[in-house]
C-alpha cells in the first residue's frame, strides 16, 4: 500500500495541497464517495436508505397521522406550520446520501489521513491504555451513551452510582472533601475555580503561575475579562499577598514543564491574607504525590483523561473540580448526592433503600438564571464514567503501579540523558522533564521526525518530554537515539540504577511522597477481574432508562436516534490516538473532517463560518456573545452591553450573557407563548443606545413558529444590536428554514441534539457556533493550534473558550456521518416528521390535557407543552407525580416544569415510530383516568398509584401489600406492559428535600456498603 510522507511540506496550505492529492487509494480519488446513490451501477444499486431507517414512522403510518391532522402530505403540514416568509424554498445543497457501508469506508479513509506518531508532548494530554472491556461496554454501548441527564433519579441509579464513584475517585486522590460529577475540561475547570473565588471574596485581582499549561492560561484570561478581573501572570513565589486584593492564586502541580515545587509558603501567605488557592493537578500523579488537600489548597482542578479516556485530538474528556466543604454551594456543575438516614441506615427512597440523586439543583441556571453559579449545563458524564470504571478495574494498587511504572521510566530517561551530557532542568518530577540538550533543537526535531516522535519544543530551545503508561523499553531507546545518547539503552540505565535502592530524584525519597491511603472503599477493591467488572457495568446499566428501552420525550433536548454507523468512527484509532497539539500535517484527516462538516453546517444554517471550539451548548452561547461584544467594541461601540432575553428562554441564556459581561433585560411573553411585542419595543427604545443583542430561541421555547421573527430581528438590527438565535430547537428548522436567513447573526448548534451526538447520560456535548461574515474575525482562537491562523491580520479573536483547539473533536464524525447519510431530502424529511410526530401526539392528547401554546394555524412545532397545574386543585396531583408514574409504564418523563412551572414539555423527535408514540399517548391517557379516579373519589387521596409511584420490583413482589390498589395496577397498568419486557425502576420515589439537607457526595461508608450482587 502506497504511503506518502509529508514532513517536508511547510504551512497549512501546503498540507492541504498534499491532502487533496490523496495518498491511500491512488487514482480512485474522493469523487467516488460523492457519487449520488441513484447514479450507481444499474446491476448493483448503491444502498441509500439510511434516512428511512433513521425516521421512525413508516410511510403508511405517516399517511394515517397526516390524515388525522387534516393534511395530505408532509409538505402541506410544514407549509402550514412554518411561516412563509422564512421558508428556504429549495433543497439543501449538501451531498446526495451515502449508504452506511460507503460512509464507513469514506470516514475510515479520512481518519487514515491522520498519522499516529508517538506523542510525548504532555500539557495535560497523555496517551493511555483504555481497557477493552470499558471501551466495548461503556464507550461503544448505547445502554450507556443514550441516557439523559439524571434529573429523574429513579430511572438513573446506575450512572448516578458510577458518577458517585467518580466523585469519590477525585476526592480521594485530591484529598479534598467534595467534588462534582465532572466539568468540560481542565482549562474551563480552572476558569470556573477563579470565578468561584471572585464570587466568594469579591476581589478583582487574580495571580496565575507562568508555569500553567498555556491553554489553561488562555481560557482563564479570556473568562476573566468580562468579570472585570485583573490578571497577573508570573513567578508566584514573588507575590506579595499583603495588599489583600487578590481573589485567587492559581498554579500547576506538577507544572507544565514537569517540575514539582513546594508551594507550602505560598499557600500559607495567600490564605493568611484571604486569597483562595487553586491548584491544577494530575490525578494519576497524585497516587504517589502528596495530594493538594493535605497541602491546604482550597480548590483542585484538572482532567481525568489519562484515566482510561482516549486522546481524541483534545476531547471529549472529563474535567474535575474538588474543593473544601464550605464552598460546596458555590461549586459549578452537577454533583451526585447520597445521604444517610439519621438512625444509621444508609440512603433512602420511599422504601428506605439506598439511593442517589443530583444534589443542590437549586444552583442550576433554569432556576437562578443570570445569578446562576455558572452557565455550565452539559458535563462529561460518559467520560467520567469511563474514568470511574478505570479506577474500579485497577483499584488503588493498580493505579499506583501504573504511576510508579511511568515515574520509573522517567527516571531511567533522565539518567540516560544526563549520562550523555544533556541537562535535565527538573529537580523533582513525576513523568515530564525539560531538557537543555547539547544538540541543536533543529537536529533533535529532525531525528524525532525520523522516529515519528512528537516532543514539546520551547521557545528557549529546550525540549519537553512527557511519558505515559504506554511507554516501553523500546520507546526509551528511541528517545535516547533522538537525543544522540550513543551506547545508551534503557536496559543499561536500569542496570545502573538497580545498584541503588531508590535514586535521589525518586518521589519516594522526597517530601512530596504521598503517605495517605486512597480508594479504600470496597467498590475499588472488588471488581479487578474482567468478569467482575463486566457484570458490575451491566448491573448499573440495567438500572437506567435509555433509548435502548423506550422513547425519551424530553422537550428541548431532542433524544433522537444515535445510529451505530454514526458512532463507529469514534473508536477508530486514527481518530482516538491523536494528541491535540501535534503538528497540523499529522492531523490532515481531522482537517478534512472539519472542512466538510463546516461546509455542510454553513449550508444548513445560512451562516458563513463555523467554530468547533465550544464543547457544550452553554460554551457556544458564551462564545457567540463574546464574539458580538468584540465586534461592537471594534466598531467603537463597546458601551453596548444590554442583552434582551425572553423570560421563556433556557436558563443558560441569561447565565451566559452575565458571564460575557452583559446586563440582562428580560422580555415578557404573551399568553400564547410568543414574545410580547409591546414589551420588546419598549425595551429596545429604552436601551437603544446600550443594546448589544437579543437572544431568542426559534421555534420559540414554547414550541411555536412565531410569524414575526424576521420583524423582531430587523427591529434589533435597526437599533444597532445583534441577534443571537439559540440553536436548541434546530431540529425543527433543518431543510425548512435557516437562522442565517431569518436575520440572526450567530447561533450555537447543539450537535448532541439535532445532529445525533448522544447525550451520554449528561455529556459529552458539542456546541459549535455559526456566524455571519462580519463576526468571523472574532471567533475563538487558541495559543497552540490556532483555528484563526489562516485569517492572519483579519483575526481579532476575543480569546479561548475550551482547552482544546477544536473542542471535543473526536465526536464530530457522528454529526458528519449523519449529514452524509441523510442527504438533502432526508434532512428535510427528518424535520418534517419531527413536526408531524409532535402534532400527532398533541392531537391525541388535547381532549384530556391542555396544550398550552400553538402557532397561528393551530399547530405546534417539534415539541409542545402540556399544562398539569389544574390537577393540583382537582386531585392533589402535580407534574412530579405524573413524571414518576410514567416510570411504571417504562417511559422517561418529558421535561418537567420548564419553561412553564407545573407543565410537561414533550418532544418525540423523528426517530420514534407511530407504535412508540401511541404507547406513550396511551400511558398519558391512562394516567389521566387515574387522575379522574381521584377527582371523582374512586381512589384514596393519599395512597394511590400516582402518589406512590414509581413501583420498584422489591415493592411489588413484597410479601406484604397493604395498598388499596392492586399489584397489577401498580406494575402493569397498560396492556403493552408485559412481564418479559418490562423495565423496572430499582428504587421508589426519592426525597429530594431530605437529600439536600443531608448531603453525602462520596461512596457510602463501608459499614453501610452492600455489594451490587446483594442488592
Amino acid at each position: 500500500m502506497l504511503r506518502v510522507t509529508i514532513h517536508h511540506v511547510s504551512g497549512l496550505e501546503g498540507c492541504w495541497a498534499v491532502l487533496r492529492m490523496g495518498h491511500r487509494r491512488g487514482p480512485s480519488d474522493l469523487r467516488r464517495f460523492h457519487t449520488s446513490a441513484s447514479a450507481g451501477s444499474s446491476l448493483i444499486p448503491q444502498a441509500d436508505d439510511f434516512a428511512e431507517r433513521h425516521i421512525g414512522p413508516r410511510r403508511h403510518d405517516q399517511e394515517k397521522m397526516l390524515s388525522m391532522l387534516g393534511f395530505k402530505s408532509l409538505d402541506e403540514l410544514t407549509d402550514a406550520a412554518v411561516p412563509e416568509n422564512i421558508r428556504l424554498g429549495r433543497d439543501l445543497e449538501v451531498d446526495q446520501p451515502l449508504g452506511e457501508h460507503a460512509v464507513i469506508e469514506r470516514i475510515r479513509y479520512i481518519s487514515e489521513k491522520n498519522e499516529i506518531w508517538r506523542s510525548y508532548i504532555g500539557m495535560g494530554y497523555h496517551n493511555c491504555r483504555v481497557p477493552h472491556s470499558i471501551l466495548r461496554n461503556i464507550f461503544e454501548n448505547p445502554g450507556w451513551t443514550t441516557q439523559y441527564t439524571p434529573y429523574q433519579p429513579e430511572v438513573a441509579q446506575g450512572r448516578l452510582e458510577s458518577l458517585l464513584n467518580y466523585q469519590t475517585l477525585v476526592t480521594d486522590l485530591t484529598g479534598l472533601p467534595v467534588a462534582n460529577a465532572s466539568l468540560l475540561d481542565e482549562g474551563t475547570a480552572a476558569a470556573e475555580a477563579v470565578a468561584l473565588a471572585f464570587r466568594q471574596n469579591k476581589r478583582r485581582k487574580v495571580y496565575l503561575s507562568d508555569k500553567l499549561h498555556p491553554q489553561t492560561l488562555a481560557v482563564v484570561q479570556t473568562r476573566a475579562i468580562p468579570l472585570g478581573l485583573e490578571v497577573l501572570i508570573g513567578n508566584i513565589a514573588d507575590i506579595d499577598f499583603s495588599n489583600r486584593d487578590a481573589c485567587a492564586v492559581l498554579f500547576q502541580y506538577p507544572d507544565t514543564e514537569g517540575t514539582i515545587t513546594d508551594f507550602s509558603e505560598i499557600i500559607q501567605n495567600a490564605q493568611t491574607n484571604g486569597t483562595m488557592v487553586v491548584c491544577a493537578t494530575d490525578l494519576l500523579a497524585l497516587t504517589i504525590l502528596q495530594p493538594p488537600g493535605e497541602m491546604g489548597i482550597d480548590v483542585a482542578v484538572g482532567t481525568s483523561q489519562r484515566l482510561g479516556v482516549p486522546l481524541g485530538y483534545g476531547g471529549p474528556h472529563a474535567g474535575f473540580f474538588a474543593c473544601k466543604s464550605p464552598l460546596v454551594r458555590l461549586m459549578p456543575g452537577r454533583m451526585i448526592g447520597s445521604y444517610q438516614v439519621l438512625r444509621g441506615g444508609f440512603g433512602w427512597d420511599a422504601n428506605g433503600k439506598e439511593s442517589y440523586r443530583l444534589a443542590l439543583q437549586t444552583r442550576e441556571q433554569h432556576i437562578r438564571r443570570d445569578k446562576a453559579t455558572s452557565n455550565i449545563c452539559t458535563a462529561q458524564a460518559l467520560l467520567a464514567n469511563m474514568s470511574a470504571m478505570f479506577a474500579v478495574y485497577h483499584g488503588p494498587h493498580g493505579l499506583r503501579n501504573i504511576a510508579n511504572r511511568i515515574h520509573n521510566a522517567a527516571i531511567i530517561l533522565k539518567r540516560g540523558l544526563e549520562d550523555a551530557g544533556h541537562i535535565v532542568e527538573n529537580q523533582f518530577f513525576f513523568d515530564t522533564m525539560k531538557v537543555n540538550a547539547t544538540l541543536a533543537t533543529s537536529e533533535i526535531r529532525m531525528r524525532a521526525q525520523q522516529k515519528e516522535i512528537n516532543l514539546r519544543y520551547f521557545r528557549d530551545e529546550t525540549v519537553g518530554i512527557a511519558l505515559d503508561e504506554t511507554v516501553e523499553k523500546q520507546d526509551l531507546d528511541d528517545l535516547f537515539w533522538v537525543f544522540n545518547c550513543r551506547n545508551t539503552t534503557a536496559d543499561k540505565v536500569t542496570k545502573h540504577l538497580g545498584e541503588q535502592a531508590l535514586p535521589p530524584e525518586h518521589l519516594s525519597n522526597t517530601q512530596f511522597k504521598r503517605t495517605s491511603e486512597f480508594l479504600t472503599h470496597p467498590i475499588f477493591n472488588t471488581h479487578h477481574s474482567e468478569t467482575q467488572l463486566v457484570r458490575y457495568m451491566k448491573i448499573l446499566e440495567n438500572k437506567d432508562v435509555s433509548l435502548v428501552h423506550s422513547m425519551i420525550p424530553l422537550g428541548s433536548c431532542t433524544m433522537k436516534l444515535n445510529s451505530s454507523t454514526e458512532m463507529m468512527p469514534c473508536s477508530f484509532p486514527h481518530f482516538t490516538e491523536i494528541h491535540p497539539f501535534v503538528p497540523q500535517e499529522q492531523a490532515l484527516g481531522y482537517r478534512l473532517l472539519f472542512e466538510e462538516l463546516e461546509k455542510d453546517l454553513c449550508e444548513i444554517t445560512g451562516y458563513d463560518k463555523i467554530s468547533f471550539q465550544p464543547n457544550s451548548g452553554a460554551q457556544g452561547e458564551y462564545a457567540g456573545l463574546r464574539a458580538i461584544m468584540s465586534y461592537l467594541d471594534a466598531r467603537g461601540e463597546g458601551h453596548r452591553n444590554v442583552c434582551l432575553i425572553p423570560t421563556s428562554a433556557h436558563g443558560t441564556n441569561p447565565a451566559s450573557a452575565q458571564m460575557a459581561g452583559m446586563k440582562v433585560e428580560p422580555v415578557n411573553v404573551d399568553k400564547d407563548g410568543s414574545i410580547d411585542m409591546g414589551h420588546l419595543v419598549g425595551k429596545i427604545k429604552k436601551h437603544e443606545k446600550q443594546l448589544a443583542c437579543l437572544m431568542i430561541t426559534y421555534p420559540s421555547t414554547n414550541g411555536v413558529f412565531e410569524d414575526n421573527v424576521k420583524d423582531v430581528c430587523q427591529m434589533v438590527h435597526d437599533a444597532g444590536g445583534q441577534v443571537y438565535l439559540d440553536g436548541a430547537n434546530m431540529n425543527a428548522q433543518v431543510g425548512l428554514c435557516r437562522p442565517g436567513d431569518i436575520g440572526s447573526d450567530v447561533s450555537h448548534l447543539n450537535l448532541h441534539k439535532t445532529f445525533c451526538i448522544p447525550h451520554g447520560g449528561g455529556g459529552p456535548g458539542m456546541g459549535p457556533i455559526g456566524v455571519k461574515r462580519h463576526l468571523e474575525p472574532y471567533l475563538p482562537s487558541h495559543p497552540i493550534i490556532d483555528p484563526m491562523a489562516l485569517m492572519q491580520k483579519r483575526a481579532r479573536s476575543f480569546g479561548v473558550v475550551s482547552a482544546a483547539p477544536y473542542g471535543s473533536a473526536a465526536i464530530l464524525p457522528i454529526s458528519w456521518a449523519y449529514v452524509k447519510m441523510m442527504g438533502p431530502k432526508g434532512l428535510r424529511k427528518a424535520t418534517q416528521v419531527a413536526i408531524l410526530n409532535a402534532n400527532y401526539m398533541a392531537k391525541r392528547l388535547e381532549k384530556d390535557y391542555k396544550v398550552l401554546y400553538r402557532g397561528s394555524n393551530g399547530l405546534v412545532a417539534h415539541e409542545f407543552i402540556l399544562d398539569m397545574r389544574e390537577f393540583k386543585k382537582t386531585a392533589g396531583i402535580e407534574a412530579t407525580d405524573i413524571a414518576k408514574r410514567l416510570q411504571d409504564y417504562g417511559f422517561h418523563a418529558p421535561t418537567m416544569s420548564w419553561p412553564v412551572a407545573g407543565s410537561l414539555m414533550v418532544e418525540p423527535t423523528e426517530s420514534e415510530d407511530k407504535g412508540e408514540l401511541d404507547m406513550f399517548c396511551d400511558a398519558m391517557l391512562l394516567i389521566r383516568q387515574e387522575i379522574r379516579d381521584l377527582e371523582e373519589g374512586r381512589s384514596d387521596p393519599k395512597c394511590n398509584p400516582l402518589n406512590m409511584s414509581p413501583h420498584p420490583l422489591v415493592t411489588v413482589a413484597s410479601s406484604t401489600w397493604d395498598r388499596p390498589y392492586t399489584r397489577e395496577q401498580a406494575a402493569f397498568p397498560a396492556a403493552f406492559i408485559r412481564p418479559e419486557s418490562k423495565w423496572w425502576p430499582t428504587v421508589g420515589r426519592i426525597d429530594d428535600i431530605y437529600g439536600d439537607r443531608n448531603l453525602v457526595c462520596t461512596c457510602p461508608p463501608m459499614e453501610a456498603y452492600t455489594s451490587p450482587y446483594d442488592q
